[in-house]
């Protein structure tokens, strides 16, 4: 029998098809993935002990009118991680609220730090700049990808595959869905699940197993292909951000 055939009579006896669907959604899946927060602790975790500690289970950030915050960091000590995958849960509390994991990203000095709450000098050590997975509890911008202290801003809004090159403005590429509708996947005041992908210059944000943005950074002038990953709290009023189960995956 001709190797055609007797493929096609393996497929017929097995019931198997050449076309699958992949396999769904593990975001619990950590085999090959090194833990980065243990659960208890704030090992290898650099920040203010005034703004972060550990509560039931999940690194805390707050901030009050009578103790602000203002714009500050946690920062991962355990390396500078160039091509990766990181996987957080995250939660806000406080409608004015705003957070987001930093990437790729290098210490900056206050007059860096843009947007949001002034950073406190207090807390001037580590300031961060550079790529951020956004989130505030209005949301807003949850899902969008925003380079922190630089006058690029947001890079791609929650929707968005875009690419930047050098000596031109960003450009869209295509749309990856509407941004209304990919806000209602997002979970207010409860926890969400935010998974980065970071490979060469394609930078990509999922949230809740929808991607929300895409970033192509082929400006070598802007471009970062390695550092600092740090946690972000920002917001005035009384605020409360969260993470945990924090995984990291190297490329």
């Amino acid at each position: 029998m001709k190797p055609f055939l007797l493929f096609a009579a393996a497929i017929l006896l097995t019931g198997q098809t050449r076309f699958t669907q992949p396999d769904p959604i593990a975001f619990d899946d950590h085999a090959g993935w090194t833990r980065i927060f243990d659960g208890a602790t704030l090992h290898n975790w650099d920040g203010s002990a005034e703004v972060w500690r550990v509560e039931n289970g999940a690194i805390t950030g707050e901030s009050s009118p009578e103790h602000p915050a203002g714009t500050t960091y946690l920062v991962w000590t355990g390396g500078e991680p160039a091509d990766f995958e990181l996987k957080a849960e995250i939660k806000l509390e406080g409608a004015q609220a705003n957070s987001g994991i930093q990437y790729r990203s290098a210490r900056a000095s206050a007059s860096e730090v843009r947007g949001g709450p002034a950073p406190d000098p207090r807390f001037e050590k580590w300031n961060l700049k550079g790529y951020q997975a956004d989130f505030d509890y209005a949301n807003r911008y949850s899902g969008q990808l925003y380079e922190q202290g630089t006058p690029r801003g947001i890079l791609a809004w929650r929707g968005q595959m875009v690419q930047a090159e050098a000596g031109r403005r960003p450009r869209l590429l295509a749309v990856l869905g509407d941004s209304e509708e990919l806000k209602k996947f997002i979970r207010v005041g409860d926890w969400n699940q935010m998974h980065i992908i970071a490979r060469g210059h394609e930078l990509i944000h999922i949230l809740n197993g929808h991607v929300t943005a895409i970033f192509i950074d082929n400006d070598p002038a802007m471009a970062a292909s390695k550092g600092l990953i740090g946690l972000q709290i920002e917001g005035g009023g009384k605020v409360k951000v969260q993470f945990r189960e924090l995984w990291l995956k190297t490329l």
